[in-house]
């Protein structure tokens, strides 16, 4: 099995004096790496390595500098016994080839190049580094380079090989995956990806633990062997976000901004302690002996995939820090330092596993089971299942992706070409040039003449992207895509004759769409709905004429139909949303071109899922854009009522559910026209169960209109005593269509502002959500289940958010429930208030005595204290809000939908939001 050959530099032509090339004998996410000095001068830079021992090379791994990047790179090896000097000017390498690094233009230079060699087993002791050239750009000018890490994989040589001559070494190929083909690792950590992201103390906790698993294995200790694994996983996740926090610890540093090095510094000691102690890691190791409470299952390993304790954030360690100074009896975690004792001692001393527990209870005290967002870049995944076939990964991997579906990222497919050594007189043969442009195909005519306009608007470099084989490339052009249509401003008369109209701006871009929103890669299908929804809420609005987006949604909407059929999740809920935003779109919802598509009769073969879909969406236009009485629109009553009579006599029992919910809507319009369309309500009929149902929720609307049209009466009687002015029979049917709560052609006051808020709608989504309230509460208050029983004439109490109920009519228990365990309710820190939790960011900022204490955020919309608005801006949940999302106050997650049921979700799911105290509270109380 090839395994990391150990090596020191020991020449280097020249170098940075605070980024030396000793930066290169180790790999961790603190490293600097090597740079040449600052304008020497030199045309070559040689960086020469000796190996710790003669090994057999198989594979060379080189990572590049984000922008400080050489044009190519020179690989040379040189083998000498141990009897021969190894002074440099002795050496005589042998030339292997060089690999051409890109100008990395395309990342914006935000990304790193991972170029792996692999070539022919040779043995070696020393090897040479010749970088030439110096890609120029904006952060560059002085034609200085850098390397970060260099990675070589071998085997080391035995006495007897090292005794050979280099002509009488046999010619053995690498040890690869039977099942991939791929070189195969005795261990995950030796991978260049592995020990550059993951923190060094948890790398090596998992090499402990591979040893471990092996031996395991052997002695047939299976359930041992799968928490071992399990752990891994866990530690290898917790191990990123430990090389995250070192970044940051090493960037204050830098910036001689020792407060937040030291509140750093104990966010890691923390934070590792707490991971160690979690998932039993001591335990697993069986420093003292073979312990048998591996061999059973427990709580922790049970469901799988272990969960990571929460992060603390900066806040809490603050707040420990300062409860740890004023009680002297506590001791800091960082008294027991990584330099005094061994790491895997670290979580086992009894004296710090008490210190570190007191921080994390006083650290508790302020929410610590807020989820912590990094903002620094999560490190590449390597998939060990199709990359190394090693005895710690046993052909199953430890570290498999469940779900092959998901996106895979873009370093898991860096070039691995192989680069021939030398042989016999070929040696000008050997080398092998890598193409900058390796990852993008050229387009052939067929697909020049089809994407001809996207090419004369956007450039051929931009839609040679959308066609590359490469999902990074059609990534990185939907991004493009989507900056180009931000950045567009709204034409004027003495704009550029020569610059494209915003019509075949938007034809071109919907081209280029539809061929990504076909595409198989999750990455990139999330990339072209976000793009999409760009288009049509920032792009079109007072740009695009009417009939180019109608053109526009004819050729998009039919691909987002068929991806709300998925039988993935993520995938239909994703192009579900994509398809309302359109439908959002003022120029859209004028010309009635998604309605209609939605509101056609669903048939007894169309499949469950796509039939859900479209019955799920038609209802959410109806609640949002309400029933029109156009004939175009698709929304109309008798449209609705022949998509809902369609819908209950399908196979499914979930499409039946959506389509009784559509019929319930139009009744509450036109009661008349729906009975019209279903069997006579007689005994025969209601003997299905179905229609039983259906005609029962009937009869429960019937009665509410007949006590409404009471109300409204007296109300009439009333005014005309008052004013001697008789209410007509229409003001009565006003008066009851207010209270009934429903909305015609968009007439009402909350009308299509109630649906999807724009980029730039983050400051009227608190105001939208104040004036909803009042008729989501109605809307609650009528819903009323399927299968409640007409017998049942108990008096309820319910509560209109979260459905909560209980018998009798004391409405003192509802106001106790609202005061202290209704999950979608909050207190107001500052006036104890109780209101909303979707509306408190609002009231912190506009309606709370203490409003003058709180501003607002400008990166995440959350109101924040003055005095810790400095610290909140440090913090890792402190970041963009996504297009046409809410954040949350008590999680600081985002959510999604905010006005479509999303608050309903996040608040009351079971894996809803962790910050939701009360929602502990009701599940106690039940």
């Amino acid at each position: 099995m090839a395994k990391k050959i150990p090596f020191n530099v020991v020449f280097a032509t020249d170098e940075d004096a605070a980024f030396p090339a000793s930066e290169l004998n180790n790999h961790g996410p603190t490293v600097h790496g090597w740079r040449s000095a600052v304008d020497s001068g030199l045309s070559t830079h040689d960086i020469i390595f000796r190996f710790q021992q003669p090994a057999k090379i198989y594979r060379i791994q080189l990572l590049a500098h984000q922008y400080l990047i050489p044009e190519k790179i020179e690989l040379w090896l040189h083998y000498s016994p141990k009897s021969l000097p190894s002074t440099p000017s002795s050496q005589y390498f042998d030339f292997l080839g060089f690999v051409a690094l890109a100008d990395n233009a395309n990342t914006n230079h935000k990304s790193r190049e991972l170029q792996s060699v692999t070539v022919t087993p040779r043995r070696g002791t020393h090897l040479k580094l010749r970088l030439s050239g110096a890609h120029c750009n904006e952060y560059s000018k002085s034609g200085q380079i850098a390397l970060m890490a260099v990675n070589v994989l071998g085997e080391d040589l035995d006495a007897i090989a090292i005794s050979m001559g280099e002509e009488q070494l046999p010619s053995e190929s690498p040890p690869v995956d039977t099942a991939t083909g791929e070189l195969a690792l005795a261990s995950l950590c030796d991978d260049l990806l592995f020990s550059m992201y993951v923190e060094e103390s948890i790398v090596q906790h998992i090499r402990e633990l591979e040893q471990r698993k092996l031996q395991a294995v052997s002695s047939e200790r299976f359930e041992y062997a799968r928490k071992l694994k399990l752990c891994m996983t866990a530690l290898r996740t917790a191990g990123e976000r430990l090389g995250r926090y070192a970044l940051a610890k090493r960037q204050a540093v830098q910036q001689e901004d020792f407060s937040a090095a030291k509140l750093r510094k104990e966010q890691i000691e923390m934070y590792r302690a707490c991971v160690l102690k979690q998932l039993n890691v001591q335990q697993l190791l069986e420093s003292d002996g073979m312990l048998s409470q591996n061999d059973q299952s427990c709580e922790t390993y049970a469901a799988g995939k272990p969960n990571l304790p929460p992060a603390p954030s900066l806040q809490d360690v603050a707040q420990a820090l300062s409860d740890a100074h004023l009680n002297p009896s506590t001791k800091l975690s960082s008294s027991v330092s990584q330099d005094e004792k061994p790491v895997n001692e670290v979580s086992g001393s009894s004296s710090n596993a008490e210190s570190v527990g007191a921080l994390v209870a006083s650290a508790a005290a302020l929410h610590l089971h807020a989820k912590s967002h990094d903002e620094l870049p999560q490190s590449p995944r390597l998939p060990m299942a199709s990359r190394h076939s090693s005895p710690m990964s046993s052909r199953q991997g430890s570290l498999r992706r469940r779900n092959k579906s998901a996106p895979r990222n873009s370093y898991e497919d860096y070039e691995e070409r192989a680069i021939p050594t030398l042989r016999q007189e070929c040696q000008g043969n050997a080398l092998l040039e890598a193409d900058p442009n390796r990852s993008r195909s050229r387009l052939n005519d067929r697909e020049r003449r089809q994407a001809a306009l996207p090419i004369l608007v956007f450039g051929s470099e931009l839609v040679e992207q959308f066609y590359s084989r490469q999902f990074q490339d059609r990534e990185d052009g939907l991004m493009r895509l989507r900056n180009f249509l931000k950045e567009q401003e709204v034409p004027s008369e003495e704009s550029n004759e020569h610059a494209a109209s915003p019509n075949k701006v938007a034809r071109s871009a919907a081209l280029l769409l539809h061929r990504a929103v076909r595409d198989a890669v999750y990455s990139v299908f999330n990339q072209a709905t976000e793009t999409v929804r760009v288009l049509f809420l920032e792009y079109v609005p007072g740009r695009v004429s009417p009939n180019e987006v109608a053109r526009c949604v004819d050729r998009l909407l039919p691909e987002l139909l068929a991806k709300s059929g998925d039988p993935s999740a993520r995938l239909h809920t994703l192009a579900q949303h994509t398809i309302l935003s359109i439908a959002a779109c003022p120029q859209v919802a004028e010309q009635h071109l998604v309605a209609p598509a939605l509101s056609r009769s669903v048939g007894s073969g169309t499949h469950q899922r796509l039939a859900m879909s479209r019955l799920q969406m038609l209802e959410q236009l109806v609640h949002t854009q309400g029933i029109s009485t156009d004939k175009h629109s698709g929304l109309t009553c008798r449209a609705l009522s022949d998509c809902g009579c369609s819908g209950i006599h399908h196979p499914a029992e979930p499409v039946r559910k959506v389509a009784e919910r559509i019929l319930l809507l139009v009744y509450k319009v036109n009661p008349r026209l729906v009975r019209k369309q279903l069997p006579p309500d007689d005994d025969i009929t209601r003997r299905n169960l179905l229609y039983r149902q259906l005609f029962t929720e009937f009869d429960k609307l019937d009665l509410e209109r007949k006590q409404e049209l009471l109300e409204a009466n007296k109300y009439s009687s009333g005014n005309e005593a008052d004013s001697l002015q008789p209410t007509t029979s229409a003001d009565a049917s006003r008066l009851l269509k207010s209270k009934s709560g429903q909305v015609f052609g968009g007439s009402t006051g909350i009308g299509t502002d109630n649906g999807y808020v724009s980029c730039n709608g983050k400051q009227q989504y608190n105001e939208q959500l104040k004036r909803s309230m009042l008729s989501a509460s109605n809307s609650r208050k009528g819903s009323v289940s399927n299968s409640e029983s007409t017998d049942d004439t108990t008096p309820k109490i319910s509560c209109p958010f979260c459905g909560w109920c209980c018998l009798g009519s004391d409405t003192s228990q509802l106001d106790r429930h609202y005061w202290k365990t209704c999950p979608f309710l909050t207190k107001c820190p500052q006036c104890s208030q109780v209101l909303e939790v979707a509306a408190l960011n609002y009231h912190l900022t506009m309606e709370c005595d203490a409003k003058d204490n709180y501003v607002v955020c400008t990166r995440c919309t959350e109101s924040v204290h003055k005095q810790l608005y400095e610290l909140h801006q440090m913090e890792d949940f402190c970041r963009e809000l996504k297009t046409g999302a809410a954040r949350c106050p008590l999680c600081h997650d985002d959510v999604n939908l905010p006005l479509d049921g999303g608050w309903k979700l996040h608040l009351l799911s079971a894996g809803g939001c962790p910050g939701n105290i009360r929602k502990r509270n009701l599940k106690k109380s039940n």
